[in-house]
């Protein structure tokens, strides 16, 4: 996602409102003061390619907010991050939370992002993005994004649009969108992404969570 784009989404949620921000990355809320976990995996298919499988982990005290990913820049890509969480608002809540972190393996660089979410009522929306620089090449700089617009159907279904832009697939197309379904029981959610629907380059992303 272009960084416009990002600043225009992150702008249209400041009218949506809702009693919590989404729990997408952070393991607990931002007021919570004690230690909480989470760890979610994306089995991903892209049409005519490799299956492959990227992970997050998550671990959060109050505001502190620690993470590591495998496979999320590139493909076995290892990446970690520390992070502070600012959140706010009654009708319309929103969190926000600044992100510095390193990258090793295939990726070897330092990596500033962000990640921020915003709700109202049923409605919530997602956003966050990292800058990655390689070490000592300039030329493979590049901006990496995932953002989401969702609406609580029910308690446990949120369903919406979704797009990133990634390298993790190859290809010529920077930003992909399409529909995501969430299902969440307990401590576990499962989802389900499809990007570029119906196309030759349609990848389909699966999520299996569990926070602790």
């Amino acid at each position: 996602m272009s960084r416009i784009a990002l600043a225009v989404l992150l702008l249209s949620t400041a009218g949506l409102a809702h009693s919590q921000a989404p729990e997408v990355r952070r393991a607990s809320a931002p007021e919570v003061e004690a230690w909480a976990f989470a760890l979610t995996a994306y089995p991903t298919h892209p049409r005519g390619g490799d299956t492959t499988t990227s992970a997050i982990g998550a671990a959060d005290r109050g505001a502190l907010h620690l993470e590591a990913r495998y496979g999320y820049e590139e493909k076995d890509a290892r990446s970690a991050f520390l992070g502070w969480t600012f959140s706010g608002g009654e009708t319309v809540t929103w969190e926000l939370t600044p992100i510095v972190g390193i990258g090793w393996g295939p990726t070897r660089s330092f990596i500033p992002g962000f990640e921020a979410s915003a709700a109202w009522g049923r409605f919530d929306a997602y956003v966050e993005g990292e800058f990655v620089q390689p070490k000592g090449d300039a030329s493979s700089r590049y901006h990496y994004a995932w953002s989401e617009l969702g609406f609580k159907a029910t308690e446990a279904l949120r369903i919406g649009a979704v797009g990133q832009r990634t390298r993790l697939y190859g290809g010529e197309r920077q930003f992909q969108r399409g529909p995501f379904a969430q299902l969440a029981w307990k401590s576990l959610t499962l989802g389900a992404f499809w990007f570029n629907p119906g196309a030759s380059d349609q990848v389909f992303v699966g999520s299996i969570g569990l926070s602790f």
